[in-house]
């Protein structure tokens, strides 16, 4: 997500973070980098993610520090509507650069419950004594739900298991502290849970093995079950639901449901009572492909869509689909037919098509070295809402739009209706339905 910045505040995007000018929360100039950055991914369920690092504090005297906590408020005011996360670099805060205890507690009143509802985790990285104590300080003011929150972790390893670590922004401070205490404590720590070595996937594995694995050990079957189970669900019981896609679920309960699923046994969403859970599951396995289903190839290609005028993009869309697998296509075909059914009840679930692409966007596709930068992110959910919003156009026959002009059919190729290329199944009878034109397609031009 690109975060925007208050044009008083100072602050000027850089190298995927913000950087502090003269005129920021400095009273003198300065030129560390901003202690706030946004990530432009999620962490593994889903949730954005902030970071705020101790190291890029400037010394109190130096410090403005109201003008501090309106950016941290105009920061998080970007994602309190939404489940976040916040990874705290404690590295860095020493005698110069500590605010006061009376400071922090008047900040901490600051934060009213918009702001703790929807953080579901806080990770403390590298704490010390003094966050110990501050903890013991704060305590009779923090619930003991919010206190569930906090999780510390000694070191940066630890944080790979709950987020998507090479997306993170590590200041070069926190990483050499860090290869220190590694370093200090070699052979004097306990050794770290212990992995267990690669084995080749069960028959029955859904999560994080290829379409064609899963087409393969299902039948021919194109559609993978986890998709056409979850779609089933949500198209039932869920499209109405206000924030659809937009809530995280609990680490055990999306862990013990991928566990189901890898084991081949069934899941009844009904026994979690939460239409938030399927949602997550869909999106976890769509990140958890090796391939990203857009695919690598075409990422490249994505990117350049905001170069394309306005009335040809739609066009470039098809293009592009044209050069993926056929089997993706169909995957993909079928997924953005249920996304398009989810924007059409958006004056219930409050998710049209762009609110959707911002959840899908960097679901869908990703580049193979490294992850998305910050300035991806607008051509990628531009993209991904252009599929949702024009979907009967963009996935419809090229006869049937006109589109003589497009590349020549290949063997193999997408064009044909999805009903043909995924067969009915007299278990869920699902296939992409015939929608009505959207009046919001209609009515809309910008795109």
């Amino acid at each position: 997500m690109l975060l925007p910045v208050p044009p008083s505040s100072g602050w000027a995007g850089q190298g995927g973070c913000f950087l502090l000018s003269a005129r920021g929360f400095s009273r003198r100039r300065w030129h560390r980098g901003s202690p706030v950055s946004a990530l432009p991914g999620d962490d593994r369920f889903g949730r954005r993610v902030v970071t705020f690092s101790c190291c890029r504090m400037p010394p109190s005297h130096e410090l403005d520090h109201q003008r501090l906590l309106e950016y941290l408020k105009y920061t998080l005011d970007q994602y309190v509507e939404n489940d976040y996360t916040i990874v705290y670099f404690h590295y860095g805060l020493n005698s110069r650069n500590k605010p006061s205890l009376g400071w922090l507690q008047s900040a901490y009143k600051e934060f009213d419950r918009k702001y703790k509802k929807n953080l579901k985790a806080l990770y403390v990285v590298h704490p010390t004594s003094f966050i110990k104590v501050l903890w013991n300080i704060f305590k009779p003011l923090i619930s003991h739900k919010f206190g569930k929150k906090v999780t510390y972790f000694n070191y940066l390893s630890e944080l790979h298991e709950h987020l998507k670590y090479d997306q993170l922004i590590i200041p070069p401070e926190v990483l050499r502290y860090d290869e220190k205490l590694q370093s200090l404590h070699e052979g004097r720590t306990p050794p770290p849970t212990k992995t267990p070595p690669p084995r080749p996937p069960l028959p029955t594995q859904q999560f994080g093995v290829s379409l064609q694995y899963l087409k393969d050990k299902n039948q021919g079957e194109l559609i993978p079950p986890v998709l056409r189970f979850t779609v089933t669900y949500l198209r039932e019981k869920g499209l109405r639901t206000e924030g659809l896609f937009r809530r995280s679920a609990s680490v055990q309960t999306v862990r013990e449901i991928q566990r189901l699923y890898n084991q081949g046994k069934p899941v009844n969403f009904d026994d979690y009572g939460d239409i938030h859970i399927p949602a997550v599951i869909l999106k976890t396995f769509l990140r958890e492909l090796p391939q990203p289903l857009l695919t690598f190839q075409a990422y490249e290609q994505i990117l350049g869509i905001t170069c394309v005028e306005s009335s040809l993009r739609v066009t470039c869309c098809r293009q592009i689909l044209r050069s993926l697998p056929e089997h993706n296509y169909v995957v993909l075909r079928y997924l953005m037919g249920f996304l398009h059914a989810v924007s059409q009840e958006s004056i219930f679930n409050k998710m049209n098509s762009s609110n959707l692409a911002c959840v899908f966007g960097l679901n869908l596709v990703w580049p193979s070295q490294g992850s998305s930068s910050l300035s991806a992110l607008v051509p990628l959910n531009l993209f991904t809402e252009l599929l949702i919003e024009y979907y009967e156009k963009i996935f419809s026959a090229p006869e049937a739009s006109g589109e003589h002009s497009l590349a020549p059919q290949k063997q193999g190729s997408r064009a044909a209706p999805l009903q043909e290329a995924v067969p009915r199944t007299p278990a869920t009878g699902l296939t992409t339905p015939t929608l009505p034109p959207s009046p919001l397609t209609v009515a809309r031009k910008r795109l």
